[in-house]
């Protein structure tokens, strides 16, 4: 318990920053549009596509089994998150498409 009160007297301005993206980041995501969310979706999982990218190169360069399984399960974890999220796009996208008339 010492050590996680000396970590967090330690690091207080750290936290307090990421304590204060978190609330931001809340009620930044809570006000866009519905119209916005496809565009924004689609940028995240290019941005994950980088995270992918670092991942392999971790463990590329992993001198040890944890190293390697946590880049493995970085890159498993991104790849998951990047086709789910172009599936998800995909559909939203496919709404916005006028319905052929017969």
């Amino acid at each position: 318990m010492e050590a996680i009160l000396f970590f967090a007297n330690e690091n207080k301005d750290a936290i307090f920053i990421i304590i204060l993206s978190i609330f931001l980041g809340i009620e930044v995501i809570s006000h866009v549009p519905a119209v916005l969310h496809t565009p924004l979706m689609s940028g995240a999982n290019a941005i994950h596509g980088v995270v992918i990218i670092g991942a392999i190169i971790v463990m590329g360069h992993a001198e040890d089994t944890l190293a390697l399984i946590l880049g493995f399960l970085a890159v498993v974890l991104g790849t998951l998150n990047v086709v789910g999220g172009f599936v998800v796009t995909d559909r939203m996208l496919e709404m916005f498409k006028k319905k052929p008339k017969k």
